[in-house]
């Protein structure tokens, strides 16, 4: 389900074709020109900001007419998914990628953090082609990755961990990415992170009883500190198959740094576990065959990132919580705004809080 088309398509295709014949001008390298189409919304985009595709064709200084399709990212407006505003750290990260890493990530063709242009700031990007694996309905129950055979699966599923330890190998301070934090809410790592969400409950609005599970996970959170022993690293936040675009079994680009922070690899690991979870057994569905397990995907992951891994139940437990407070939020926004129906508004939530009181149990259990 798509956030709606929020611009007038007309006025957004004349002020970004002019905002393009400045902002992608090369100094010293003449004019280029800009040919606009038909603005659509793409059909699995997320819940927080707003997604255009574009057909587009670029003219160069030679003359020689490409074609240049575009992905506009607007900032959130009406629906606001996360209590904070970091759009312009979003954008900065992957231009830094862009230009500095392996990691795959969209060509950046500008940014414009003035409202005044379209409305809102917003990035332009250059279309990725591709696969996505999809999240309604999930991957394990159709699309290419559940029409795929389970090695074909499993190679996916090992390429996507390729790409996620990219981002792990990094040195965010070589590379200027210590903004990607949020100090406000105390030193880099998973007490900043706890914090960040801990302190926006009435934001997210949970209903009474995931609100109690939700008390004593954090509690125990709280409590349990994880071991931090290793280099804070660049953490991508949203880290999941549906925020990839594949071509073929290769991961072509990384997408969404919406949650991004810093702290220890094993946070993105566990909210990539806990999604695919959720995706399956969180909403009772099976799941796909020859996509490895928890075990075999932390032992290949400790391999890629060459050491071993540290408390990862503390992750995974902390990944559930985030997803039932953004569960939380999106059932909300879902139902105030009337994207859909009463009765056709998926029950996010509650897969999202009863699934949280298994790990909460689990996770108890085993440090028992």
């Amino acid at each position: 389900m798509a956030v709606p088309f929020q611009t007038d398509p007309a006025r957004l295709r004349a002020r970004l074709t002019d905002w393009l014949a400045v902002h992608d001008a090369t100094p010293g390298d003449g004019p280029t020109r800009w040919e606009l189409g038909e603005p659509c919304v793409p059909p699995g985009q997320g819940y927080s900001g707003e997604l255009v595709l574009l057909p587009a064709h670029r003219t160069g200084p030679d003359g020689r007419r490409v074609a240049r399709p575009l992905v506009v990212r607007l900032a959130p407006r009406r629906f606001q998914l996360y209590p904070w505003d970091r759009f312009a750290e979003q954008c900065r990260v992957v231009e830094i990628l862009g230009r500095h890493s392996d990691v795959p990530v969209p060509p950046v063709y500008g940014v414009e953090l003035d409202p005044a242009v379209l409305g809102a700031p917003f990035v332009v990007l250059g279309l990725v082609d591709g696969d996505v694996p999809p999240d309604i309905p999930p991957y394990h129950m159709q699309g290419f990755l559940h029409e795929a055979t389970p090695a074909e699966r499993a190679r996916m599923w090992d390429a996507a961990l390729v790409a996620m330890a990219r981002i792990h190998r990094l040195d965010p301070g070589q590379l200027g990415l210590e903004f990607a934090g949020q100090p406000e809410y105390g030193p880099a790592g998973m007490a900043q992170q706890l914090a960040a969400y801990e302190r926006h409950l009435d934001f997210f609005a949970p209903e009474d009883v995931a609100r109690a599970t939700l008390v004593a996970a954090l509690d125990w959170l709280r409590a349990h500190p994880p071991a931090e022993p290793h280099p804070v690293r660049l953490l991508w936040g949203d880290a999941r198959l549906g925020n990839m675009i594949f071509q073929g079994e290769r991961v072509a680009s990384v997408l969404d740094w919406e949650m991004m922070s810093l702290g220890q690899p094993e946070t993105d690991l566990g909210w990539f576990l806990h999604l695919d979870r959720h995706l399956s057994e969180g909403v009772g569905i099976a799941r796909l065959s020859g996509l490895p397990d928890r075990t075999e995907t932390a032992a290949r992951y400790a391999e890629l990132l060459g050491r071993p891994l540290v408390d990862l139940d503390h992750h995974l437990l902390f990944a559930s919580v985030r997803h039932t407070l953004l569960g939380a939020r999106v059932t909300r926004m879902i139902r105030e705004y009337e994207l859909l129906p009463p009765h056709l508004v998926p029950r996010i939530d509650r897969y999202a809080a009863t699934l949280l009181t298994r790990v909460l149990v689990e996770t108890r259990d085993a440090r028992a």
